[in-house]
């Protein structure tokens, strides 16, 4: 598109510079460009020579003073140069002058105000949207930028954009130099970044701070929404936390770029009314995981899959939100892959259930206010036992503020008849009413305060969990659209098609980010979200899915969980830190492989049908039918007996015991 901006869904992008003249302009002219170092950092001393202190404009001490000024804002674009020596960051959104080289020997970084010489070779280049932070290994670091994003929406009127490219730059040329043994360790790393790259549902903006509610954020003074985005952000929901760290010791404000995991967005009419719906799903990265290697909580009381949704509705001027968590159940239980396709439930260190819940409980009244447990989990079975240490472990401090109402999902709904959620929400509806939800006016007066919240569990907090509570989101909608008036008193969603139809994809939507996020696979039961039935197509799906969990679980998973530690610093492996090394097994489980052992199986099956083949003619060739069979038995009887250790599995995980 030719003219100054580009249109990228429903949100109006500043165009960029044409890209292969200016690019050539400059490489052309960069020979003759001195490279200027202003200000070492990391803690290093600055070269001699020509100085200039790069304390001035683009980069302003964090103390949130200037954060009003154009100098404050985050970079939108830059251009990324690849010299053979060293990265540079150079603004195109035309906020800064100053240029960020890193060091692709060791990671360091300067500010300087040219490129350097080009030299023989000419750098490649290419445009960037912001940088996601700095991992640091044991030998040299590595930088992720955004290469591709697109704008999915808005958020109290800021464009939201989700992360569709994903980078890492390299910055360990100095690992020549260092021993066999580290390098061997970050060979070993390189798979996990790849597994980073590969990171879905990634979400940003570079106006508003999306880890805080809409009410949080109204009521926090203009002080404190003055500071810089990731001074505001809500560490629990800050995906980069730590890779961010090492930009904010050096006090890069402009490259202070927060992401979270979740966002969808709806634009649609009921009746005459023009009406946006927005849900965004916060992920709690303190236990962060996958769905086999991150079960229950940790002793701190932090639980595993815990996400916050908001449900945001704007029209006729008012402003309305409800948030609701979900998150496995708050005490330490697992549930290790061996091959089965359902692993038995493991509940460790009883005695501490009722401490570690207590904490759960305790923080998430200190942030929501009253809260109500919706444990959906089957009565019997392994499912039973966990209900039965939840219940009781929560008894203690069950109060006004604090209630538990168990329902069984699969008994009273079972596989197909999900119109029967209605028993629940007659059991909850005083509650939902009793705390309301967060409702402005046009002018920002606050109408109504939310002062509770639900928090829902299954097993897995994905399927029955997203039904549950695209039901209880769904009558929190209507309660407030027949406030403003959109809706009659006893006007519903079901009354509007078209809307209905919207509302339910929307849901939809948002199940299967979060599953394919912790599960790899969409939200099981989703067509009845999206349709409001149970269709054969979605029973076929939903057995699809059902596999492919099952084969992620077992030989997937492990390091996927590896490079989900790795990237919020669960596990360090760092030069400013102790270096830790993965735990080293046996010698079976070093050597373990289930494709060998299934590759033995086949090869025992055929070579025993070609002797059953044989053995009319030569009695021999039956007793070697006989032995094969026999190995073939063997080692399905031994690679089931140890189905944990030929699983994929995370080298940094450390079960409960």
């Amino acid at each position: 598109m030719a003219s100054g901006a580009a249109l990228v869904t429903g949100c109006v992008l500043p165009a960029s510079p044409p890209r292969a003249n200016h690019v050539h302009s400059r490489t052309r002219g960069c020979r003759s460009l001195r490279f200027h170092h202003t200000r070492r950092l990391f803690g290093c001393a600055p070269a001699r020579g020509h100085l200039k202190l790069a304390r001035a404009e683009g980069y302003p001490a964090m103390d949130g003073t200037n954060d009003g000024s154009p100098s404050s804002k985050l970079h939108t674009r830059l251009r990324l140069w690849e010299f053979p020596d060293c990265y540079i960051l150079e603004p195109i959104d035309g906020l800064a002058d100053l240029f960020l080289s890193v060091s692709r020997a060791n990671g360091t970084m300067n500010l300087v105000e040219a490129l350097p010489p080009c030299g023989s070779s000419t750098p490649k280049v290419q445009t960037v949207y912001g940088v996601i932070g700095v991992l640091k290994l044991a030998v040299g670091s590595f930088f992720l930028v955004i290469t591709d994003r697109d704008c999915v929406g808005s958020y109290l009127g800021h464009a939201i954009f989700k992360v569709t490219g994903l980078k890492v730059l390299p910055c360990n040329n100095a690992l020549n130099t260092t021993s066999a043994e580290q390098k061997k360790m970050e060979s070993e790393f390189s798979e996990l970044l790849d597994a980073a790259e590969r990171t879905i549902g990634l979400h940003f903006s570079y106006d508003i701070n999306l880890t805080l509610s809409a009410q949080r954020l109204h009521d926090l003074g203009d002080e404190y929404k003055s500071l810089p985005l990731w001074r505001q952000a809500e560490p629990r929901f800050l995906w980069n936390s730590y890779l961010l760290e090492p930009l904010i010791e050096n006090k890069l404000n402009q490259y202070l770029l927060p992401v979270i995991q979740g966002f969808q967005n709806m634009h649609a009419e009921v009746g005459s009314e023009k009406l946006n719906v927005t849900l965004i799903a916060r992920r709690c990265t303190r236990r962060i995981g996958t769905r086999m290697w991150r079960r229950g909580a940790d002793a701190e009381g932090y639980a595993a899959n815990f996400v916050e949704t908001e449900q945001i509705m704007q029209s006729k001027g008012f402003t309305a939100s409800y948030v609701q968590v979900r998150g496995s159940m708050p005490f330490m239980w697992e549930q290790i892959v061996d091959l089965t396709y359902k692993p038995s439930f493991d509940i460790v260190r009883q005695e501490d259930a009722p401490r570690v819940l207590e904490r759960h409980f305790h923080d998430l009244q200190k942030k929501y206010g009253a809260v109500l447990a919706v444990d959906l989990v089957n009565t019997g079975g392994g499912e039973g036992r966990l209900r039965e240490r939840y219940a009781k472990s929560i008894e203690p401090i069950l109060s006004e503020d604090v209630r538990y109402v168990h329902f069984d999902f699969h008994r009273v709904c079972g596989h197909i008849h999900f119109e029967r959620l209605s028993q629940l929400y007659e059991q909850i509806k005083d509650y939902l009413k009793q705390h309301r939800y967060f409702l402005i006016n046009d002018k920002g007066e606050k109408i109504e305060e939310q002062t509770g919240t639900v928090r829902t569990n299954c097993i897995d907090c994905l399927d029955r969990t997203n039904v549950t509570q695209s039901m209880i989101g769904r009558k929190i909608l209507e309660s407030q659209l027949q406030r403003i008036g959109v809706l009659g008193v006893d006007g519903t969603i079901s009354n509007h098609p078209a809307f209905d139809t919207n509302y339910k994809v929307l849901w939809a939507n948002h199940g299967d980010a979060i599953s394919i996020q912790y599960s790899g696979t969409p939200a099981l039961k989703g067509d009845f979200v999206r349709y409001g039935k149970r269709t054969t197509q979605g029973i076929v799906n939903d057995l699809w899915n059902a596999l492919a969990r099952y084969y992620l679980n077992n030989f997937v998973d492990g390091t996927k969980q590896d490079a989900m530690d790795l990237l919020q610093g669960h596990y360090t492996t760092s030069v400013s830190r102790d270096m830790a090394v993965p735990r080293k097994g046996g010698l079976l489980e070093n050597y373990a492989s289930f494709r060998l052992a299934f590759a033995l199986i086949m090869g025992a099956l055929m070579f025993m049908m070609m002797s059953l083949r044989h053995a009319r003619d030569d009695v021999r060739h039956f007793f070697l039918s006989l032995l094969w069979a026999g190995l073939c038995i063997g080692i399905t009887h031994f690679v089931r007996a140890n189905g944990r250790t030929f699983t994929n599995r995370p080298r940094f995980h450390q079960s409960h015991h």
